[in-house]
């Protein structure tokens, strides 16, 4: 029996780790692009080993979905292959039960569900606070890449400022909207054209700005257009940006995501309504992905027999289907987490249940065959 558990190990590990390989380099690379494509275009000089300090700081957060992916993927190919070979049939022949040919692959699975627990609940959470930091230092390191060509740029929390045009610290046809706590824009600016030159030591920028033209709202409503006053008009000013209230505003307006989980459980007694549902929305979170790898093995360790193919492409394409069903409620979830009617705290189980009562009917009907 050694032999065999041997041999199921080695063969759902070595294919496992193939396939976390594969997926973890294409939701790595995705990542990259989605979040510090923007920075690298505007900072051509950052020094490659950010970039590869910023792929070890994504990877964290893209196991939390590979692993179990992987894990189904390499189960689908390997007991398809296997039943294909006809192996299956061979060793129930010698009267070993298909639950004792699967217990390794059970204790992988716990094992696994280990890992994606501490990934959820620690490596990631501060993975992401890491990326966020790294994302900061690398534009801040170079502040006018903040501001690109036909863009608003709205980092800063009470000012909203659009670029028409930019050539490397030269700036055209600039609007800059002073904004209200209740994100009312109180005061306008503009100019055809400014200077802007980074001014680190005071934490801020300095927005030199020529022909600008100011516009003033009612403070009490400045939400009526009828009464805008028009300002003076300057040859030439400067307007300061402070770069100490982005850097606030980075660090207080946080993702869930990068809370750990004694974070979480401190969040919890402090918030409440929307804000609370959010925060135990993503608590159960943690718990429920954690599982995925023992639900995918009761399901998947059934529908690799019954497809009975070794094909590589027919096994992907399964796991494809069966990973996609399973992480579609936990995006739902994510899609309500704020919307008490909907039960997100709940619905974010729902894929765990499904598939374990699935995949143990599977499971058990396999075993009697």
């Amino acid at each position: 029996m050694k032999i065999i558990d041997r041999y199921v190990a080695s063969g759902v590990l070595l294919t496992a780790i193939i396939g976390v390989l594969i997926l973890s380099l294409v939701l790595v690379l995705g990542n990259i692009f989605k979040e510090l494509l923007n920075v690298l275009i505007n900072n051509p000089d950052v020094p490659i080993l950010t970039v590869l300090s910023f792929m070890a700081l994504v990877l964290p957060f893209s196991l939390t979905f590979t692993i179990p992916w992987g894990f189904l993927t390499a189960l689908l190919l390997f007991f398809g292959r296997m039943s294909a070979d006809s192996e299956l049939i061979a060793l129930k022949s010698s009267g070993v039960s298909i639950p004792r040919i699967c217990l390794p692959v059970f204790a992988i699975a716990i094992a696994l569900s280990m890992v994606c627990f501490w990934i959820n609940v620690d490596v990631a959470p501060k993975a992401e606070q890491a990326m966020t930091r790294a994302i900061v230092d690398i534009a801040t390191n170079n502040p006018v890449s903040l501001f690109r060509p036909d863009e608003v740029v709205d980092q800063f929390p009470d000012r909203r400022v659009y670029v028409g045009g930019k050539e490397g610290n030269h700036l055209k046809n600039i609007l800059v909207f002073e904004m209200n706590d209740d994100q009312y824009p109180t005061k306008m600016v503009y100019a055809r054209e400014g200077i802007l030159t980074p001014d680190i030591e005071n934490s801020r920028l300095l927005l030199r700005l020529f022909d600008a033209r100011f516009e003033q709202r009612d403070s009490a409503k400045p939400d009526d257009l009828t009464k805008i006053q028009q300002g003076i008009v300057m040859r030439e000013g400067v307007f300061p940006l402070q770069l100490d209230k982005f850097f606030k505003q980075t660090q207080t307006n946080r993702r869930l995501s990068s809370y750990t989980l004694p974070d979480l459980f401190d969040l919890l007694s402090k918030t409440e309504g929307k804000k609370h549902l959010e925060t135990l929305v993503e608590f159960n979170k943690r718990f429920s992905t954690a599982l995925s790898c023992i639900a995918f093995a009761l399901i998947a360790i059934p529908l690799g027999v019954t497809t009975h193919r070794k094909e590589t492409s027919v096994g992907f394409g399964i796991s494809l289907v069966v990973a996609f069903s399973y992480f579609f409620f936990i995006i739902m979830a994510d899609t309500f987490r704020g919307h008490a009617g909907a039960f997100p705290q709940f619905l974010i189980w729902t894929p765990n249940l499904l598939f374990f009562a699935l995949g143990g009917w599977l499971f058990l009907r396999l075993a009697k065959r």
